[in-house]
């Protein structure tokens, strides 16, 4: 058989045809004009599994069915969750509220009082009237005629009984012939004559039995004065005990004719009772507090020493005031928080410092709720990563989960720093559901390393990023598409412009019988073409606003492409779309920069020659080619070691590049280019330059299907239509990607024109005979290939280096 280039295989049935391509809905299919006639429809898009594990997981009540929301952003799943929680939570019952008070047994550790739902706010405004009560009705009563005549009594009761027992000590002594004296180191004795006290001189002069007598006498009633001064603190103690009774009882009356009210209302609480008890027994105990000093009363205003004065008074007061951590006042259904920055302190609360002459001081009323505190008895909503970031934050919420409580730790405390006296607040009891939001990656991660993720979150809410494109789905999407209008207010959307959505749902989904639900890209995508519809006062958004928006879109990302093509068109780099060549072939990679993917065409090259049966993969020498690159190199090896020669020793050298590539490759996208640039290289049978290719194979020469197909023929074809297009280029692409294609309008007119051709392939076989032109060949009953075939060729050349190589060998061995 003949062989020749003139004869060449073209292989027209792997070519895909202009209506296999058309992904294009007709507009006339759609039942409306514009979306302004559709209504929001209940349920969610293409979300049945999610939304039924999401339902299962916020109904379930047993502790541990706690959810992790997974799916890539954009794709809604945050807001989707949150209305599915708030219409549980609104038929919900409204969870307690919570507050702190003065723990007058411990100031240290502030407790936690509960209330029925807005009742904590009432109890602490009835607190504040009650403390502004006393700080004006006590001082009143201490300032009144009937306390300073009580006072005075006890005041005057104690000089008068200190006055009588001097008095009747200097009578005793004046009968003696003595003087009580009271000078200013105190009381002294003096004799009397003649009703005079002696001098020391004369005193002196008198005779010596006198003197003993006086001295004598002297001695006796000092014994008596000692008496006497010693027994002044005792009573002067018994008057003030008898003073703080006096202030005790006034102030008992006046605070229990406060408290009645309130332990009366509260008498179903025995916690609020035991409390209000509490503040009636410190407020009794205190009562001296509720009054300024005597030094303080003569002072002027703004020169009181520290620690007097009302504001003295206003700070011990504070005690008894409410610190309301939880207010449900108001609230419908159980609450549902979603916390946008869950540090430490904005999970579980803080207690706050305050400077005071030169010290951090606290109390009770400086503790600040978390969202914990303000979720508890509903649902709480975190982004996964968030939490992750932050110090402790994960481990936290963690133990929370598993003792059911939020205990308000400083994150100082748990770093060990920290140098001054804080709080340990009284623990509330955790009743509610966590809902994690995050990637996939992130849930597979934690639920490998960390043991307890399992236990706490056993709902996995896994989002759909795609829905089957169908002619049933076609209006539901529709009705999406207007709902998403409607929430960012645009105007409505003509039937074309859904249609032109519509096709790039799929475009988007990178698969022809999907459409992407990614609601972020999609919802973008509108309000852009709402902009150019506005820009021409257009009264609705039509296909042409929807295909500028997408053009702009490309046009805003394509610095990066456009330079790549712009070397390549110049020659800077490397790339044919005419002519042949041995061992050289086209492939195709995709370029990631900035959430912007685009293909760009690479040329790979081959060479061959004797050496041990090893292919050579340059990248990976170069540390260049990832772990996927290099396998997909290593599978060629395999493939030509079971498909040439299975008798002789595969005895070839080979290499493999991608030409003026300078980063990191990974995939193995491109193994079936470089196969097919292998093969060429060992038949010497030169490879079309007007054909780029993509694929994966594997060692049984099975071509398989790669991602960013669409990119990949993108660009390729953007290389041959600025320098000419003949009609002889395309791209070969894996059968198995067919369905991915989603081509641009301009494209698929050029293919329909004949000016551009995209071939599917299953085997390595069918690729080599569009990139040669010659048959690949298969085995006859004698066990070879054509002589003139691909696989003739190269099994031939494969077989001339392994017996080369023996007779090399031989040759060595009888030196």
């Amino acid at each position: 058989m003949d062989y020749s280039r003139k004869q060449a295989v073209m292989r027209p049935d792997l070519r895909l045809d202009a209506k296999t391509l058309d992904r294009r809905i007709d507009p006339r299919s759609l039942p409306f004009e514009t979306t302004a006639e559709l209504i929001a429809q209940p349920g969610v898009l293409g979300q049945a599994r999610a939304m039924e594990a999401a339902r299962f997981g916020v109904s379930m009540e047993q502790p541990g069915y706690n959810l992790f929301i997974m799916g890539p952003s954009g794709i809604g799943k945050r807001s989707l969750v949150l209305r599915l929680l708030e219409e549980r939570a609104a038929g919900q019952a409204v969870p307690r509220d919570w507050a702190y008070v003065f723990a007058f047994e411990n100031e240290r550790r502030p407790k936690a009082l509960a209330f029925p739902s807005g009742k904590a706010r009432e109890f602490a405004e009835e607190m504040d009237r009650f403390v502004e009560d006393l700080r004006v009705g006590i001082p009143a009563v201490f300032d009144s005629d009937e306390y300073r005549t009580r006072a005075q009594d006890i005041e005057q009761s104690f000089h008068e009984r200190r006055e009588q027992s001097f008095t009747e000590l200097r009578s005793r002594a004046q009968k003696d012939g003595i003087a009580l004296l009271q000078t200013p180191a105190g009381f002294a004795f003096a004799p009397l004559k003649n009703g005079e006290v002696l001098d020391p001189e004369t005193f002196a002069k008198l005779p010596d039995e006198e003197k003993e007598k006086i001295q004598a006498k002297v001695s006796s009633l000092q014994e008596e004065l000692t008496k006497i001064v010693r027994e002044i603190p005792k009573w002067r103690r018994e008057a003030q005990a008898k003073l703080r009774e006096l202030n005790r009882s006034l102030v008992r009356s006046t605070v229990s004719n406060l408290l009645d009210e309130l332990k009366a209302k509260y008498a179903q609480n025995p916690i609020i009772c035991s409390h209000l008890e509490s503040v009636e027994k410190d407020a009794l105990k205190n009562a001296e507090s509720f009054r300024l000093p005597k030094e303080a009363e003569a002072l002027p205003p703004g020169m009181l020493p520290p620690g007097m004065g009302p504001d003295a008074v206003d700070a011990f007061l504070r005690r008894y005031r409410v610190n309301v951590a939880v207010d449900q006042s108001g609230a419908k259904g159980c609450p549902v928080v979603l916390e946008e920055n869950p540090t430490f302190s904005n999970l579980f609360g803080t207690v706050e410092h305050l400077a005071q002459m030169g010290a951090l001081v606290t109390d009770f009323s400086l503790i600040r709720p978390g969202s914990l505190h303000r979720a508890n008895g509903g649902y709480l909503a975190v982004d996964a990563l968030r939490l992750l970031s932050h110090p402790f934050s994960w481990e936290g919420l963690k133990r929370a989960l598993r003792s059911r409580q939020i205990r308000i730790e400083p994150l100082a405390e748990a770093l060990g720093i920290l140098s001054t006296v804080s709080l340990e607040p009284e623990p509330i009891p955790l009743d509610l559901k966590v809902i994690l939001l995050g990637e996939r990656t992130l849930y597979y991660l934690l639920h490998n390393l960390d043991p307890e993720f399992s236990e706490l979150f056993k709902v996995a809410v896994d989002f759909e990023e795609e829905v089957d494109r169908n002619d049933s789905i076609l209006v539901p999407y529709a009705h999406f598409l207007a709902e998403e209008a409607r929430k960012g207010k645009l105007l409505p959307l003509d039937r074309g412009a859904v249609a032109r959505v519509l096709e790039e749902g799929s475009r988007i989904a990178a698969d022809a019988k999907k459409l992407s639900l990614r609601g972020r890209t999609m919802s973008d995508l509108l309000q852009e073409a709402d902009f150019w519809a506005r820009d021409v006062s257009a009264q609705t958004i039509s296909a042409a606003h929807v295909e500028k928006a997408i053009a702009a879109a490309e046009a805003r990302s394509g610095r990066i492409r456009e330079q790549l093509r712009e070397e390549v068109l110049r020659g800077t780099l490397l790339v044919d779309s005419e002519g042949e060549s041995v061992g050289q072939v086209n492939g195709l990679a995709v370029l990631e920069a900035g959430g912007v993917r685009f293909g760009h065409p690479n040329r790979i090259t081959a060479r061959v020659r004797l050496g041990s049966g090893k292919v050579v993969d340059i990248e990976r020498e170069a540390k260049l080619g990832g772990p996927i690159h290099s396998k997909g190199v290593l599978i060629l090896s395999g493939f030509l070691a079971g498909r040439y020669a299975p008798e002789e020793p595969l005895s070839l050298a080979a290499t493999l590049v991608f030409e003026q590539s300078y980063g990191m490759i990974e995939g193995d996208s491109a193994s079936c280019a470089e196969l097919c640039a292998l093969l060429s290289a060992l038949a010497g049978a030169p490879i079309r330059q007007s054909l780029a290719i993509t694929g994966s194979i594997n060692q049984k020469g099975q071509v398989q299907a790669i991602g960013g197909v669409n990119e990949k023929v993108e660009a390729f074809f953007e290389i041959c239509r600025s320098r000419t297009l003949s009609g002889s280029q395309g791209v070969i692409i894996p059968a198995a990607n067919v369905d991915h294609l989603v081509p641009r309008r301009e494209l698929l007119e050029k293919v329909e024109q004949g000016l551009f051709h995209l071939y599917a392939v299953r085997t390595i076989e069918e690729a080599m005979e569009l990139l040669t032109g010659l048959p690949a060949g298969e085995r006859g009953p004698d066990g070879r290939y054509p002589e003139e075939s691909i696989n003739g060729r190269v099994e031939r050349k494969l077989i001339d280096f392994a017996r080369r190589a023996h007779a090399l060998s031989a040759g060595e061995g009888k030196t």
